[in-house]
């Protein structure tokens, strides 16, 4: 059992994004600007191949997990039905029994559809929670899960798309106080796939593309006390992928996602210093902060997803900052195993996450088995490491009744 706040608790799960946020609201350091949101975990990468191509997945070869990235890439699964387990230790070296799991199964229903679900588990392990006075308030075991289901169809021979729809449920406070309660949220993903043969002189491969709008739902409260709520991840994706069967044992795939949180960035306020050389926030006659820079984020879903495109205190370069890249290859031999490799980039303003990545994976029969390693190239001010340095993820997919090769490019009316 480990013992450890509330304050604590939060803090481990934005991995120390939350400190550099706050330290942009007291206006001690304006160069960090963080995005924060409620059920940071649903946008954390739960598969360990795409773990291992820099966290990319938008348009990558359709699996079982392609649920979280996205689910259009369904319609062109090669397998009848798949079932997929993925597990991960997260942020150990802070916390030793917080980890990750998710369980997907897909079901193609015909030529042009499938069916797909998911279940994604977040628990942050024994917590001993202490109240204002250092007093024991209990040990109990903050969780968070989120249930989807996807239907995935082809609009033709090469595209398809996706809707997907999303319970997230979050019990981090575990009743301890009066005014806090479990949150909750109803979420959906829309999502696009492009998918065709190509030649490239003597070599031939696949071409693709896709985009996806993730979590897409009602902001979230911990509340009875207040009526302060939060925006879950609400985030946009896109990328291409290219594929290269270099002969008949070998072949490479590159791929790119772009991503960028559609959620408000939070604005810059006023201060103004008193006689004593002392810092205050400065308030209008409504008693509501003056903002300096940016705009307000008390907005709604809606609002915030088409605000967060022109909303920066830093207009257009702050803007560009907070897309985040992963790049990202896969080297096949004999489409037995693989080989993975990918770079995650992120502005030092909006987090300042920069990882290499790495993985291998096994197919024998129905059988495949993928695990990725995770190595930070830059670290922490405060500790001089990196609470991801080591992280692991593994994943075990069982795939029956591989679905036949000419049904499966029989043309799409």
């Amino acid at each position: 059992m480990i013992k450890r706040s509330f304050l604590v608790l939060m803090s481990l799960l934005m991995t120390g994004v939350i400190a550099k946020a706050q330290m942009q609201e007291t206006g001690q350091d304006i160069d960090y600007n963080v995005i924060s949101t409620a059920v940071p975990f649903m946008i954390i990468a739960p598969d360990a191949r795409s773990a291992a191509m820099g966290d990319a997945g938008v348009s990558t070869a359709p699996d079982v997990y392609s649920m979280h990235w996205n689910a259009a890439k369904y319609a062109f699964i090669e397998d009848d039905f798949s079932i997929g387990l993925a597990y991960s230790p997260w942020l150990r070296k802070l916390v030793p029994d917080m980890n990750i799991a998710y369980l997907a199964v897909s079901k193609r229903m015909s030529n042009r559809s499938t069916v797909a679900g998911s279940l994604r588990y977040f628990t942050l392990g024994e917590i001993n929670f202490r109240g204002p006075g250092n007093e024991d308030l209990g040990t109990y075991s903050p969780n968070e899960f989120s249930i989807d289901v996807a239907y995935s169809r082809k609009l033709g021979d090469y595209l398809s798309a996706a809707v997907s729809g999303r319970f997230i449920y979050s019990h981090l406070t575990q009743g301890v106080t009066n005014y806090s309660r479990a949150a909750w949220s109803v979420a959906a993903d829309v999502g696009v796939y492009y998918q065709k043969p190509i030649n490239i002189g003597t070599i031939d491969g696949e071409f693709s593309w896709g985009v996806a709008i993730t979590n897409m739902g009602n902001k979230m409260s911990y509340s009875n006390a207040n009526s302060r709520t939060d925006f879950i991840p609400t985030n946009l994706r896109f990328g291409p992928s290219l594929k290269l069967n270099i002969d008949e044992f070998n072949s490479v795939a590159l791929t790119l996602d772009l991503n960028k949180l559609l959620v408000p960035t939070p604005p810059e306020y006023a201060y103004y210093t008193d006689s004593l050389g002392v810092l205050h926030p400065q308030y209008d006659e409504n008693g509501n902060r003056v903002i300096a820079k940016g705009m307000d984020n008390n907005v709604s879903m809606i609002q915030g997803m088409i605000q967060s495109f022109y909303d920066a205190p830093g207009g257009f370069s702050e803007e560009l900052k907070e897309f985040t890249l992963s790049i990202g290859a896969e080297y096949w031999y004999n489409k037995v195993f693989a080989v993975r490799a990918g770079f995650f980039h992120e502005a030092r303003e909006k987090g300042n996450r920069r990882y290499l990545t790495f993985g291998a994976g096994l197919r024998y029969n129905v059988f495949a088995l993928d695990v990725s390693y995770l190595v930070p190239v830059n670290n922490t001010a405060t500790s001089g490491t990196n609470p991801l340095e080591g992280t692991l993820r593994f994943n075990l997919a069982f795939n029956i009744n591989k679905w036949d090769g000419n049904t499966k490019l029989e043309k799409v009316d």
